[in-house]
């Protein structure tokens, strides 16, 4: 059984085409015009800026970012804002914006000199994620990069935050009233959930695009770019299943193991116990902690032999945390 789950593991790591370089996204087809940007910057800010050419779409179009493109990434009143769409948790977002936008200041100053004696000013950075994967989040989260550190410390010398925005249908309602597309989008991917319950992908998102254009939901988006909007929906909706089909399979195989090595040090931790009741004259506990599980349990923790369970628990805990 283990090596089948092996296999399973493997066989998915192999196939599944996680963050696929260059396949677009509808989070980033959508809010990659400016247009859209803008409202979606406004509707986070609580700004009114009018002026589309003011903001410089600067997304490092051509690198791989970690596997994948960073969603949009753009320059707008001294600020460099990285947004991107998550339909899972990723505790890692702190480091991978901070490798991302690295290469930003890189190409920001390009030509220009470090050694010079004059301080050189760089775009001020703003990170978001914004969420709606299917696990419980709450509407607003930081994310920090010192999370990440071995050693911890109360005055990290490198910080870096993302705030993550959970826009499931529903949530941040005051952030949605500010930016109806934002809302729509969330309304058309809560769509398309509700017909994946009973119909194939394929047909799921065909009828909640139908009924999205129906209800007035992204109604010229969708009428434009339907072909593309389906084919898209689908390869999200695959991708995604993949992913938490691997998860589960990287969880039965890290339970098992687990479970193997519990019983083991279990088994290992009862001689020992044995081994020091009689030592000590205690032969009649020794008879008892045999046949009555609870009193040997008691007993195991008096000679200090339980931590196995509780770090076998720990360990499992993770598992179900991926």
């Amino acid at each position: 059984r283990t090596t089948k789950k092996i296999e399973q593991i493997s066989r998915f790591r192999t196939y599944v085409p996680l963050y696929t370089e260059g396949k677009d996204t509808v989070f980033r087809m959508l809010f990659g015009k400016k247009k859209n940007l803008l409202e979606l910057y406004n509707g986070l800010n609580g700004t009114d800026y009018e002026d589309e050419e003011a903001l410089e779409i600067y997304t490092l179009e051509n690198a791989v970012y970690m596997g994948m493109k960073n969603d949009v990434s753009f320059l707008l009143m001294s600020e460099l804002n990285l947004y991107e769409h998550q339909a899972s948790q990723n505790p890692n977002m702190p480091l991978r914006d901070l490798l991302y936008i690295a290469r930003q200041y890189e190409k920001y100053i390009k030509g220009k000199s470090l050694y010079t004696g004059k301080l050189l000013k760089i775009p001020t950075p703003n990170f978001v994620v914004f969420y709606n994967g299917g696990s419980a989040q709450p509407e607003r989260r930081i994310l920090k990069l010192s999370d990440s550190f071995e050693t911890k410390t109360d005055d990290p010398k490198l910080e870096l935050k993302v705030l993550q925005l959970n826009i499931n249908d529903g949530k941040n309602k005051a952030l949605m009233e500010r930016c109806r597309t934002l809302r729509e989008y969330s309304q058309y991917v809560a769509c398309v959930r509700k017909h994946t319950k009973a119909e194939p992908i394929e047909q799921a998102v065909d009828h909640a695009v139908t009924e999205c254009i129906h209800r007035g939901i992204l109604k010229e988006f969708l009428q434009g770019q339907r072909a593309e909007v389906v084919a898209m929906s689908i390869f999200e909706y695959d991708e995604e299943e993949e992913k938490r089909k691997l998860r589960e399979a990287e969880f039965e195989y890290g339970r098992e193991e687990g479970h193997k090595a519990g019983l083991e040090e279990g088994i290992k931790d009862g001689l020992i116990l044995m081994q020091k009741l009689v030592a000590a004259g205690r032969a009649t506990d020794a008879e008892r902690a045999v046949a009555d599980k609870a009193y040997r349990q008691q007993l195991l923790e008096e000679f200090g032999l339980n931590c196995h369970r509780a770090e076998g628990e720990a360990k499992e805990e993770k598992l179900k945390e991926r």
